[in-house]
């Protein structure tokens, strides 16, 4: 009988190239031969991550031995019990799981009923971010949630400038794509300990809107980076708007909404197969703006931002927050359908890898409700940041004159299924506002021909039908809990909901 250490040492790798990534710790400690087979072996250790995670895009510079020993960290990490015992890790799981998604594949098969493909790399990080103390220890760590867990006091009690440690777990939140509402997900989820009325406060501030910022979700400096901390607020304001409206229900929003690091890494986005050809621009566009988009815009009534912004009497100053807000909002559900019409090369103060992209079309209400703003024609542009994030501008334009503008970042790069969250706002940066949270995302290549641009609702059928949701919610992160029937969905959404009758599309 052959021994395996008597075998060629290229078998020996090939069989060691199928063991988990944990193993490759032990095994050098077997025999020297082993030993000297592992150490220092960087194409065993390729082997064992090409074996158990995704192929990472051909222009990767992976050091595959970090990334294996990386990885066996990071589920260490989250396999301890407390969330003490983890908080100290936040800026390693950050760099690893942006490490993960970063290289994570593009070329597989598409998840049914979305417009992402199946990643092992994503699989992993749900799996460990199932665990609810994980949530707690990494993604509710920016400052808004330690605020509402009331652990800020004295000179930590403001939000400017931000902290790193803030930065990063709002990125992460970001990353994994699903709003945490409740300010302690691993213990009690009561309404005193609900996330909206805090995420609000920093999406509905004015003083928060500034030139610096471009209005927008960045930081309040010239450098241009995203402050991940407003993102993150527009995530939850969003997405809580969406639960109480009962959208999350179906595929078409729950898909995007609801299911962790669904498409959160560039290149993600895997179009449905259409049968017309792209144009000569749209072939040029490395963004994928040509296009079907759902948007989604949350508002206050005026009389209420007015108020909060303006008539207290007693104003904050710039560097703390203004109370937690809870008055309700309005949401529109958008359908946008947009063309590239120019490409043109990075301006000065843009990311110099990547063009400008312009684009026009038009945006149409999914409501019955008369909304005027909601029907316009569209234009704008995208492009990358200096600092390589995707900065997406829009105009709302009514008979020639713009009206609206928006100013966002696409979550999890180029390409990214994810989609963009930003802020709405007059055009004219009007001080008095009124401004809010929005958010769009892809869901067909399709481009109407004949007959110019139409919101044809045959654009989402294939996301529909692709995987009929009949369920509540399998996945239902930060939502659940007994103090939690104030939650209920609004009545009357289906009649409220028009045209599109959400529960009963069909092929006719």
């Amino acid at each position: 009988m052959v021994l395996l250490t008597e075998l060629p040492p290229e078998i020996v790798q090939h069989v060691l190239g199928y063991v988990d990534p944990p193993d490759l710790a032990w095994i050098p400690r077997i025999c020297q031969s082993f030993y000297h087979t592992v150490k220092g072996n960087s194409t065993l250790y390729k082997l064992v991550y090409l074996n158990n995670f995704d192929t990472p895009p051909a222009n990767s510079n992976v050091n595959w031995e970090k990334a294996i020993k990386d990885i066996v960290r990071l589920q260490i990490i989250c396999r301890r019990n407390r969330v003490q015992d983890k908080k100290n890790e936040l800026p390693f799981v950050h760099d690893t799981v942006t490490s993960l998604l970063r290289n994570a594949a593009t070329d597989t098969e598409r998840v049914r009923s979305t417009t992402h493909p199946s990643s092992r790399n994503a699989d992993l990080l749900n799996s460990l971010f199932e665990d609810e103390t994980n949530q707690s220890a990494f993604l509710c760590r920016s400052f808004i949630y330690e605020r509402a867990r009331g652990e800020l006091t004295g000179d930590d009690y403001s939000d400017t400038p931000p902290k790193p440690h803030h930065q990063k777990s709002a990125h992460l939140h970001c990353l994994y794509g699903v709003p945490m509402l409740y300010a302690h997900p691993e213990s009690h989820r009561t309404r005193r300990s609900k996330m909206g009325p805090f995420a609000c406060s920093k999406v509905y501030d004015l003083r928060r809107y500034t030139d610096l910022t471009k209005w927008g979700p960045f930081m309040d400096d010239t450098t241009d980076r995203v402050d991940w901390e407003k993102v993150e607020a527009i995530l939850i304001v969003i997405g809580n708007n969406l639960r109480k409206l009962g959208l999350t229900k179906f595929p078409v929003c729950k898909n995007f909404w609801e299911a962790p690091f669904a498409g959160t890494w560039p290149g993600s986005y895997k179009p449905l197969p259409i049968t017309r050809e792209p144009d000569p621009l749209e072939l040029q566009d490395p963004y994928g703006a040509t296009g079907t988009w759902l948007r989604v815009v949350c508002f206050l009534d005026y009389t209420d931002f007015f108020a909060y912004n303006f008539t207290s009497e007693d104003q904050p100053p710039l560097h703390i927050p203004r109370p937690a807000i809870d008055v309700g909002e309005a949401t529109r559900l958008i359908l946008m359908k947009i063309r590239v019409t120019r490409i043109e090369p990075p301006g000065p103060d843009d990311g110099q890898d990547l063009p400008v992209v312009h684009f026009e079309g038009i945006s149409r209400s999914l409501d019955d409700s008369y909304d005027e703003n909601a029907n316009s024609d569209l234009r704008g542009s995208v492009r990358l940041t200096r600092e390589g994030e995707v900065r997406w501008t829009t105009f709302s334009v009514f008979s020639g004159v713009e009206r609206w503008r928006s100013e966002s970042v696409q979550i999890g790069g180029v390409r990214s299924a994810k989609g963009i969250m930003g802020h709405w706002f007059d055009k004219d940066f009007d001080p008095r506002g009124p401004a809010g949270p929005t958010a769009f995302w892809k869901v067909s290549d399709r481009v109407t021909e004949s007959g110019g641009y139409h919101a044809l609702m045959q654009d989402f059928l294939p996301l529909i039908q692709d995987q009929p949701d009949e369920s509540t919610d399998e996945y239902d992160a930060g939502h659940s809990g007994e103090d939690d029937e104030d939650e209920e969905d609004e009545p009357g959404l289906e009649l409220e909901i028009t045209g599109i009758s959400w529960v009963a599309w069909t092929d006719d």
